[in-house]
């Protein structure tokens, strides 16, 4: 088998699965296992996949800035925060990261829903303050412009000196294997502390970011009680992450 032949063989392999491990690509396609690390190194330098210990999972297909994020995989990301808002109760408290799915999220909450919310997006924090029952609290910090988000030591403070009863994380990537991970350090920070921080972290993951991964880990996919995504993301894809204890949401059931 040729070297383009075999590297698209891989590609088409991690578009499936979400991830590859070298000893098995080495036995399904004929070669050592030499070849197939240097296979996935040079796949790596394109940028079409990422290397982990032991082998590849795909990258995150996310636009790299804000505005272009806005504009990609709407459908999905309502219907992930509809799936979300769905679990919600009156007068809990919440806190709701930074994201464009966390928009959608408000959006989607009943106009007279009542509880404390948190967050450091001013975004998500204006689209809030137009609901009468939200009492609402604002973390300020140094605002990240790639992010839309405040980041910085004040942030996290903050949110360490809170407990909620829901956190409702945005995920740019997740990885059954490698977890939940980000682009922007000071970001990935932030959500390092938001995953300890209430009873149940509920991740907002549209299907393009499921068997992905980024730069910078946040935590394991087992910091997540519960996964909100598209109601047609299929059953093969979801089960990495069911096999680990995390409950789907999907089209807003529990």
């Amino acid at each position: 088998m040729l070297k383009e032949e075999r590297q698209r063989r891989i590609l088409e392999i991690l578009g499936t699965e979400g991830r590859v491990v070298a000893g098995e690509l080495s036995d399904m396609l004929g070669v050592s296992g030499y070849t197939i690390r240097r296979d996935l190194d040079e796949l790596a330098e394109e940028k079409r996949l990422r290397r982990v210990h032991g082998g590849a999972v795909a990258r995150s297909p996310v636009a790299p800035t804000y505005a272009e994020r806005q504009q990609q995989g709407v459908p999905g990301k309502i219907a992930t925060a509809r799936a979300a808002a769905a679990m919600l109760e009156p007068g809990q408290v919440v806190i709701l990261d930074g994201g464009t799915t966390a928009l959608h999220l408000v959006d989607a909450l009943p106009p007279d829903h009542t509880g404390t919310f948190i967050t450091h997006s001013p975004a998500v924090a204006t689209a809030l303050s137009r609901l009468p029952g939200i009492e609402l609290i604002v973390v300020g910090g140094t605002f990240d412009r790639r992010a839309m988000v405040s980041v910085g030591a004040n942030v996290l403070e903050t949110y360490r000196r809170i407990t909620a009863d829901v956190c409702f994380l945005g995920v740019w990537s997740l990885n059954a294997t490698s977890g939940i991970s980000g682009p922007y350090y000071e970001e990935v920070e932030v959500r390092r502390v938001l995953i300890d921080r209430a009873d149940r972290i509920v991740g907002l993951a549209s299907r393009e970011k499921l068997g992905t991964a980024a730069p910078f880990s946040i935590g394991p996919a087992t910091a997540l009680t519960h996964l909100a995504t598209e109601p047609d993301v299929p059953e093969e894809m979801l089960r990495p992450f069911t096999e680990l204890g995390i409950h789907i949401l999907q089209g807003g059931a529990r």
